[in-house]
């Protein structure tokens, strides 16, 4: 440990891992084996970071709450394995909704990105610079958001779904689809990034004949999720994307021909 950085007593620092210099450490922190903390971090009280997890210069971990209805509960931040947190990244501890707010293993939040209380971003995430994520927000797996995009509170993002940069996300993005435009609207099905993840052409196949239902056929919400349900095959991928739009509260965005 560096003698220049600040260490709590009363929290866990894991084996192996670096504090450099001009770093704060709060009381009630884990770190885990292998981190990497950089100079000029703050790592305030709550903070549970698994193994080999990067965090760059000027980041702050674990602050206290932006909601004027947070009344000083033991609330926590929980960093999963093998992530990267970038320059100047704020992650927000949560409140008495979740208690906690959750970055999954192996994601990439670059810099000047925010992410709110109670928030839940799920594994293999990328965060790209300046986004803005606010309270209560749900990112499922590998999905990517955009540099500079802003996020209602209480948004859903699907898993394997990418969001233009500069978006404003008002409505929930389905699953492995890409949304742009403003309003923000139905872009396609992100193929490539489903190759990358080692989708079969006929997987993707069966999601993009889901969508053409969803937002070609000029068919409303239940009218397309009924035909979806009669007339395409039972697989993971129906399941979730059924699922994500029944129980979205917000609703899901438009299409772009709408």
């Amino acid at each position: 440990m560096n003698k220049l950085s600040y260490i709590n007593p009363n929290s866990k620092i894991g084996k192996d891992s670096v504090i450099e210099p001009f770093s704060y450490i709060d009381e009630n922190v884990i770190v885990g084996n292998n981190c990497w903390i950089g100079n000029n971090v703050t790592i305030y009280s709550g903070a549970r970071i698994g193994d080999n997890v990067k965090i760059f210069p000027g980041a702050v971990i674990s602050s206290v709450p932006q909601d004027l209805k947070f009344n000083g509960e033991d609330t926590l931040v929980e960093i999963g394995e093998g992530t990267t947190v970038r320059e100047f990244v704020t992650i927000s501890r949560g409140t008495k909704d979740k208690f906690k707010t959750t970055i999954g293993k192996n994601c990439l939040l670059m810099a000047y990105s925010h992410i709110a209380h109670d928030c839940i971003i799920e594994d293999n995430c990328i965060i790209v610079n300046g986004v803005q994520i606010a309270g209560h927000s749900v990112i499922n797996e590998f999905a990517i958001i955009g540099g500079g995009t802003l996020i209602h509170q209480f948004t859903r993002i699907g898993c394997h779904s990418m969001v233009s940069g500069g978006s404003i996300v008002r409505k929930d993005i389905p699953p492995y689809c890409k949304a742009g435009k403003e309003p923000l609207a139905y872009k396609g099905v992100n193929s490539i990034g489903l190759k990358r993840r080692n989708f079969s052409q006929d997987q993707i196949n069966q999601i993009q004949n889901m969508y053409r239902i969803l937002y070609l056929e000029g068919k409303n919400i239940s009218q397309a999720l009924n035909k979806i349900s009669e007339d395409i095959e039972k697989t993971k991928e129906k399941e979730i994307l059924l699922e994500f739009i029944k129980t979205s509260e917000r609703g899901v965005i438009k299409g772009f021909l709408d």
